[in-house]
């Protein structure tokens, strides 16, 4: 195998497949990527662990095809540091030859032989633009869980119901859902509604590659195989979903709020992180709102104290909510507007935001639900 391919291209491409590759590999090939220059259409460059797969083509010039297996990390590694310029490939026996320049590194290759076969894509299911589709994506993702010991909160439920998608995420002590149009293939005319749940963090790392404004992000997907996948500008990536149900969100939504404050989402935003200084380990900050105004405070005697007010425009009796300001921080963070909505019932429900438009109406489709803190006393 011998091809030439220019630098930013190839950097960017095992960049985004070596993302993919799982930290510690079960076996030493699952962390490998996979050059392949045996067909007519370039170089493509893949990586799959058997939950994940992750496929990039890039143009270059193929004096001789092939296959090779080299470790993920370390191409990666070395890519993004050569100087920009073309970069030569050559593989001779088990051993692969990068050169760039004035920089020469040889590598050992894995046996692409044990490699696994990578996934066919699913059927397609319909398309949307992958601005809005990166943007919904990142909306809801802040929301998904962590912890692996809960898998059912470590997803993203996609929600389709004809012309309609629907994302949403929640860690038990927040939840984001977003609703929006998109294009359905004509197969799933008669299929009713589908609900999958995907892993948040490779649907995460998918958006931020495929949506990009201009593209057109295609989803395929088979229920019954247990498989999603993603394409877009060229790359294209498959998922396992996760096989757990997700909780039944629908009930946790407020039916009716008492109480809505209209805010500046910037300053209140720095009010937070300012206030939030002193409060333990990012206990709580608690908001006093009151007619045309709002009181942010944090900590107490034994840690010190802060206290910051806005101007706000607020509708309802005077009442005293608290929440985990890092929560409240991402959840207006993801509205992605200058303004918000704050509304309630009483200091112990859960609390609703949704952006606000700049004809001030509620711009409809996204909101975040976040659970308050109990308050002392």
């Amino acid at each position: 195998m011998k091809i030439r391919v220019e630098r930013d291209g190839l950097a960017d491409a095992v960049a985004w497949v070596a993302r993919s590759l799982p930290t510690r590999p079960p076996v030493p090939v699952l962390g490998g990527i996979l050059l392949d220059a045996s067909g007519s259409d370039g170089l493509t460059i893949s990586g799959f662990d058997y939950e994940v797969s992750a496929t990039v083509g890039v143009a270059a010039t193929i004096a001789d095809g092939g296959r090779t297996l080299v470790s993920g990390r370390l191409l990666a590694d070395i890519t993004k540091s050569l100087p920009a310029q073309p970069v030569e490939i050559l593989v001779e026996g088990s051993r692969v030859s990068i050169a760039c320049g004035s920089a020469k590194f040889s590598l050992p290759t894995m046996p692409v032989e044990d490699y696994p076969q990578l996934p066919a894509m699913p059927p397609h299911a319909g398309q949307l633009a992958g601005e809005v589709f990166g943007l919904a994506v990142s909306q809801v993702a802040v929301a998904a869980g962590k912890d692996d010991t809960l898998p059912m909160l470590t997803g993203v439920r996609v929600e389709i119901s004809g012309d309609k998608l629907t994302l949403v995420a929640t860690d038990r002590f927040r939840l984001a859902m977003r609703e929006f149009p998109w294009q359905p293939d004509e197969s799933l005319s008669s299929a009713g509604e589908i609900a999958v749940l995907v892993p948040a963090r490779t649907l995460a790392d998918a958006a931020k590659a495929l949506g990009t404004s201009g593209k057109t992000v295609e989803i395929a997907l088979s229920p019954s195989d247990g498989l999603i996948g993603l394409s877009g500008g060229g790359r294209r990536t498959t998922s396992r979903l996760l096989d757990t149900e997700f909780p039944r969100y629908r009930q946790l939504l407020p039916s009716e709020q008492t109480a809505a404050a209209i805010i500046d989402v910037p300053p209140l935003v720095e009010a937070i992180k300012r206030v939030s200084l002193v409060a333990e380990r990012g206990t709580q900050v608690r908001l006093e709102f009151a007619d045309g105004g709002l009181r942010l405070s944090a900590g107490g005697d034994d840690e010190g104290s802060a206290e910051e007010e806005l101007s706000v425009e607020y509708t309802g009796e005077p009442v005293t909510i608290a929440f985990n300001p890092g929560f409240l921080q991402e959840g207006l963070g993801a509205l992605h507007a200058d303004r918000a909505e704050l509304s309630f019932t009483t200091p112990s429900r859960p609390a609703l935001i949704k952006p606000v438009g700049e004809d001030g109406n509620v711009v409809p489709g996204y909101l975040h639900l976040l659970m308050p803190v109990r308050l002392p006393g």
